[in-house]
C-alpha cells in the first residue's frame, strides 16, 4: 500500500527532529519522511554501509513472520506494535492475502504515523491503528479500539518487529512484554526481532548510528535476546540471523553462521507459542 492518499499531519509534528518510523521508511525507500529523516538514514550508512539491506532484512523477517502466523500457525488477530509508516508489504496485506477476515490493530506512538495509517486504513474494516507506546503496555491493553477489534479470548499474534531494541535495561524490557502477554490466552504466539551482540564490528556501527540519530538502539547478547520470549516454547529454527530464519520451512538448507554477510548477521528473529 504505497499509492499517496490525503494526510492531515499533526499541528505539533517536528519535521526537524528524526523519529524512528521515518528514518526506518527513509532506508527502505518510501517518500512519507522529512529531510532530517533522510539526513539520519545517511548517518545510518555512514556506520555501516548495508544500513538500507539491514532494514530490508528486518521487513523480510516481518512478512515471512506474518505468512507462518496466519497461515501455518492459524492466527487471525494480530497486534503489531511500533509499526511504523506503511512503506511496503505492511502487516495487514500479508495477512489479508492469506486470510481475508484476519484482523490487525496497529500501535505506534508517532504522531505521522497514527494520521498516515489511518488515512491508508480508512476502508479496511478489519484494520485500523491506535496511538500508544510500547513502554505502556496497559494503555495497549486497554484502548477501546483495541479491545473493539479484536476477541481477548482467542489467541494473538503479538509483533514487536525493530522495536524491542529502542528499550533500555532499565526500562525493563522483558517486564513489557511479560505484560503484553499475560493478557494473552493460549496459543498465543509472540514474534520479536532484534539486534544480537556477538562482537562483529557491524553490530556496534548499527547500533551506534541509531543512538547518535535517534538517541536509543542497544544490541543485546543472544541470551539476552531468548529471554525476551520469556521461556515459552520457540517455533523452528528458534531465534535465528534473518537469513537463516524460515519458520515455514524449519528444514530449509540455509547458510553457515560464518558464510553470512557481516551486515546479515546484525539482524535475528523468534516466535515463540504461549502454552
Amino acid at each position: 500500500m504505497t499509492e499517496d492518499v490525503p494526510v492531515d499531519l499533526p499541528s505539533d509534528l517536528d519535521p526537524t527532529v528524526p523519529t524512528t518510523a521515518r528514518v526506518y521508511d527513509a532506508l527502505l525507500g518510501g517518500t512519507t519522511n522529512f529531510a532530517a529523516d533522510r539526513e539520519a538514514a545517511e548517518v545510518f550508512a555512514s556506520h555501516i554501509p548495508q544500513a538500507r539491506e539491514c532494514a530490508r532484512l528486518n521487513r523480510s523477517a516481518l512478512i515471512r513472520g506474518v505468512e507462518y502466523l496466519v497461515r501455518s500457525a492459524g492466527i487471525d488477530q494480530i497486534v503489531d506494535i511500533g509499526c511504523g509508516l506503511p512503506t511496503a508489504q505492511n502487516t495487514h496485506q500479508v495477512a489479508q492475502e492469506i486470510d481475508p477476515g484476519a484482523k490487525v490493530v496497529y500501535v505506534d506512538h508517532d504522531p505521522m504515523v497514527v494520521s498516515h495509517a489511518r488515512a491508508l486504513l480508512a476502508r479496511n474494516r478489519n484494520a485500523t491503528v491506535i496511538g500508544a507506546d510500547l513502554l505502556e503496555p496497559e494503555v495497549i491493553l486497554a484502548h477501546p479500539d483495541l479491545r473493539s477489534a479484536l476477541e481477548l479470548e482467542r489467541p494473538v499474534a503479538l509483533l514487536i518487529v525493530g522495536m524491542i531494541m529502542q528499550i533500555s535495561d532499565a526500562q525493563r524490557p522483558d517486564d513489557i512484554i511479560a505484560t503484553l502477554m499475560g493478557a494473552l490466552p493460549s496459543g498465543s504466539h509472540l514474534l520479536i526481532t532484534s539486534w544480537p551482540d556477538t562482537g562483529e564490528p557491524e553490530q556496534a556501527a548499527l547500533s551506534q548510528a541509531c543512538i547518535e540519530t535517534l538517541g536509543n538502539g542497544w544490541m543485546r547478547p543472544i541470551p539476552a535476546l531468548e529471554r525476551h520470549f520469556l521461556g515459552m516454547e520457540m517455533v523452528a529454527p528458534g531465534l535465528e540471523y534473518v537469513p537463516r530464519w524460515f519458520p515455514e520451512e524449519p528444514d530449509r538448507a540455509v547458510p553457515e553462521v560464518a558464510d553470512l554477510e557481516p551486515y546479515e548477521r546484525t539482524q535475528m528473529a523468534g516466535i515463540a507459542r504461549k502454552a
